[in-house]
């Protein structure tokens, strides 16, 4: 049975945003045959993501920007609060909740990046635009770095929670694709090799939803706390261990009654 939680807001972001990703390339490549934007470069053929966002699908970029954003703040906020309130593991030292701390704040500055970024289009104000892409790929980029040194610190004090390890290497992953990417994406822009460049473009905006996808697995361990469980104080596997207990006591019980209804059978024999 689906068991709606918290999980649902980095779903519902990702989704959100490979739509809008999704709707752009097509309009580019289906109703437009392939234009060439006024905001392309000489000899440019491949338009980057802003270039088809600035022009009639400016609406659908903005919306999209926003949703996929907020949708994902409020993800991070939800692990910050699940820890705090022990329905994930917590963070019980100064070092995690300032990691954790760290990590929104910088989620919190890609967010505004990739919002101000659509707003101020690269047809119109291209110098804004480029400034708003570098807050969108740092911010996120270094609250990925954040949280992975977070759940590296979690994955070692709670060596028995498995998916802190699969998450770090999740998000890790996602650092290490982001910065290959984007290392060759600057190099390959700021030396007029524009076509290449807007395929790197795509490719990391992919790479990005997948990284947004990957909180559903930090969010839906949440689902076995809902009722009252907390990581804290161990109860969320009491809780779920609880009929299995019940059985054994009840088995036991009835044992214990038969051998004792047993034993007086065999004494009244005697």
């Amino acid at each position: 049975m689906l068991r709606l939680s918290y999980w649902v807001f980095p779903i519902f972001a990702g989704l959100v945003w490979l739509g809008t990703l999704l709707g752009l390339f097509l309009h580019w490549v289906i109703d437009t045959n392939y234009k060439v934007y006024p905001s392309m470069q000489g000899g440019q053929t491949i338009a980057y993501i802003s270039d088809v966002g600035a022009q009639e699908l400016k609406p659908l970029f903005i919306t999209g920007s926003v949703l996929t954003t907020v949708f994902f703040d409020i993800s991070f906020l939800s692990d910050r609060w699940l820890r705090h309130k022990g329905r994930l593991v917590p963070n019980t030292t100064i070092g995690e909740k300032i990691l954790s701390g760290l990590t929104i704040v910088c989620a919190i500055f890609g967010t505004v990046g990739l919002i101000l970024l659509s707003i101020f289009d690269t047809a119109r104000h291209p110098k804004l635009h480029d400034l708003f892409l570098g807050f969108f790929i740092v911010g996120y980029l270094l609250s990925a770095i954040f949280i992975c040194w977070e759940y590296q610190r979690l994955g070692i004090r709670h060596r028995e929670h498995r998916i802190l390890r699969i998450s770090f290497w999740i998000k890790l992953a996602f650092v290490l694709i982001t910065i290959a990417l984007a290392i060759p994406f600057v190099i390959l822009t700021s030396r007029g090799n524009y076509n290449p460049a807007a395929i790197l473009e795509w490719v990391i905006a992919v790479v990005f939803s997948f990284y947004v996808f990957s909180f559903y697995v930090d969010l839906y361990p949440a689902v076995y706390t809902k009722h009252g469980g907390n990581y804290s104080t161990k109860t969320w596997a009491s809780a779920r261990h609880e009929p299995e207990v019940r059985k054994m006591e009840e088995g036991s019980s009835s044992t214990r009654r038969h051998l004792h209804s047993d034993g007086n059978h065999i004494h009244s024999n005697f």
